[in-house]
Formats: C-alpha cells, sequence, structure tokens
C-alpha cells in the first residue's frame, strides 16, 4: 500500500504563490548596482515577466515543478508491505545435550546408514530446533563439563546450525548430567518467561560432578521448570550386564522428569528419537498469536533526485 509519511507537507504546496500575492515587492532605488549584461536581463525579465528569447514560461514551470517535487520528497512517499507475525510462544526452551565420550557408538541408523549417536542427535536436533519458531531457545552441551553452548535467542536457525557443529570431547569425556542441567536452570534464574522448559539428552550414567541429578531435579520442580528427558541408547542400566559399557540410566532420566513434572522418553533408534521430537513439538506447541508488523520502503529519493535533475537543467539553460 502506498502512502504519505506525513501528508500535512503538501499544504506547503501553494507557499511561493501565497508570497508572490501578499508580498509587496521593494521600490527599485535609484543607485544601480553593476552586474554582468546576461544576469541584469534574466533580472529585467523577471521585473517585466518577459525572459530573453521568450522563456518566460517555461523557466516559471520548471521552479515550479522543482518545488512541488522537493515537498513531494519531504512528505515522505513510502510503501507499506505486510509482514507475516512471528508467533510468539513466551516459553524459554533449553535444550541440554551429552557429548560425553560414548557418543561416538555407532549403533544407530539414519537413512539407511550406521551413524554414531552424535550424528543421530545433531541431525534430528538440528531439525527439531528449526521448528521451534516463537521459542526462546538456548542450548547446554555437557561432558565432563557443561557450557553455554549458544544464548537464549529467537534464532532458532543459529541454534540448529551451532548443533549440527557440535563435538566429543570439547566439554570432556564424561557425563556430569547434574551440571548440564544445573547450568540451563542458572541461565533460566532470571527468565521472565511464562513457560520454562529444557529438554535433557544422555545416553550414559552420571558419573562427573558432585551434585545428585535428582536434587537438581527438585531445584528445577521449585523454579518452575519442567524438564523432560530423553534417555538415548540400545541398553539400559537396568537391564544390561554387570560392567557392560555404553548403557544409559534411563532410570534417572525418568526420575528427574518426574519430579519436576515434565515427561520421559526412551530412545532405541533414530525413528524413536525423531518420533520423540515430535511428541515434544505437541507437548510444547509453539501456535500463539504474534505481534503483527509492517514494513516500508521508501521513495523520497526519486522526487529529491529530479528535483536536482531539473535545477541542474535551469541553471545550465541560464548558463547559455
Amino acid at each position: 500500500m502506498f502512502e504519505l509519511a506525513d501528508p500535512l507537507v503538501l499544504l506547503l504546496l501553494p507557499v511561493p504563490l501565497l508570497i508572490s500575492r501578499l508580498v509587496k515587492p521593494r521600490p527599485v532605488l535609484e543607485r544601480g548596482f553593476p552586474v554582468p549584461d546576461r544576469i541584469g536581463a534574466l533580472l529585467a525579465a523577471a521585473g517585466s515577466g518577459h525572459a530573453p528569447g521568450g522563456h518566460a514560461m517555461a523557466d516559471k514551470a520548471i521552479l515550479w515543478l522543482i518545488w512541488i517535487l522537493m515537498v513531494f520528497a519531504v512528505s515522505g512517499p513510502r510503501e507499506l508491505t505486510p509482514v507475516s507475525a512471528l508467533k510468539v510462544s513466551g516459553r524459554d526452551l533449553a535444550i541440554v545435550l551429552d557429548m560425553s565420550g560414548s557418543m561416538v557408538r555407532d549403533d544407530f541408523h539414519l537413512d539407511g546408514r550406521q551413524v554414531t549417536r552424535l550424528e543421530a542427535v545433531t541431525t534430528v536436533g538440528a531439525d527439531f530446533a528449526r521448528r521451534r519458531a516463537g521459542d526462546r531457545v538456548g542450548l547446554i552441551v555437557f561432558g565432563s563439563e557443561a557450557y553455554y553452548a549458544t544464548p537464549f535467542t529467537f534464532d532458532t536457525e543459529a541454534v540448529a546450525r551451532r548443533i549440527e557443529e557440535a563435538s566429543i570431547g570439547i566439554s570432556g569425556r564424561a557425563t556430569n548430567i547434574s551440571d548440564g542441567l544445573g547450568l540451563a536452570l542458572k541461565r533460566m534464574a532470571d527468565s521472565q518467561a511464562a513457560s520454562r522448559v529444557v529438554i535433557l539428552l544422555s545416553d550414559g550414567v552420571n558419573n562427573a560432578g558432585a551434585t545428585n541429578p535428582r536434587g537438581v531435579a527438585e531445584l528445577a520442580a521449585g523454579m518452575g521448570v519442567r524438564v523432560h528427558t530423553i534417555a538415548l541408547g540400545p541398553k539400559d542400566l537396568e537391564t544390561a550386564e554387570m560392567g557392560e559399557r555404553g548403557v544409559v540410566d534411563a532410570a534417572t532420566l525418568r526420575a528427574i522428569a518426574q519430579v519436576s513434572g515434565g515427561e520421559s522418553f526412551r530412545v532405541k533408534t533414530t525413528d524413536d528419537l525423531i518420533a520423540v521430537t515430535e511428541a515434544l513439538d505437541r507437548l510444547e506447541a509453539t501456535d500463539s498469536a504474534g505481534l503483527t508488523a509492517e514494513i516500508h520502503r521508501s521513495y523520497w529519493t526519486w522526487p529529491a533526485a529530479l528535483a536536482v535533475v531539473f535545477a541542474l537543467w535551469a541553471a545550465w539553460r541560464h548558463a547559455e
């Protein structure tokens, strides 16, 4: 839709005409001021209403055209374009991913080929993050230590890229579930979001840190933060043989979810993982009204440029 930013400026259009009608000309002094013949002829023509060569009407038309273009430019011509409103859920969503050494195990399949747990999680997790438009999403990764990979942001594409770039070893190779969840809660402590949610994924057993994961879950419950947990891996600690490696402590993750009011999920295959992300989309839906917005494209430069062109042309005509 085309409009003027300040249409009242158009009231200035008749100002030159009003000035010519209301302001009386100064009396001509007897003393003269020597000027070049060409300029003198132009001044005389302006006073008599006749320009040399009979171009008085053309000169007036050009001056009026320059004035109209300048006033039109100042009025701010622009085109308004509606923009699809960004859905805003009012939710802070922390994705907490296990990047411990066991994530290198290649016991998952993706697109018909055998892949590591890490590749399955980063591929599916990045797709999940991209679908969270409207949420303010943050990413925490943990191994022996936990660190903040991305701050809370509405730029879900940036979070998805960071998930895809995640690698094992940067945070150590142990599994410190408590610190990963604790760091997410710390970042959410001052949040004013109407809803605060953590999605915690781990494929191992908490074997680092001094805090009990269930105690951190109680802290989450006290803060009103729901924690949804994903236990990743073909084998559980409860059913695996003594000393078997690469097993997940599904019972602890299930307890974290129960204490905090969240849901727990068991993932043994890539298809399970995809199904869990779809279930989480339903649990934490992003469909909500956003703020309407409009953007405008300004066109004032066009009439202003034309006014300059006509002014230069008029000057060139009188310089001949």
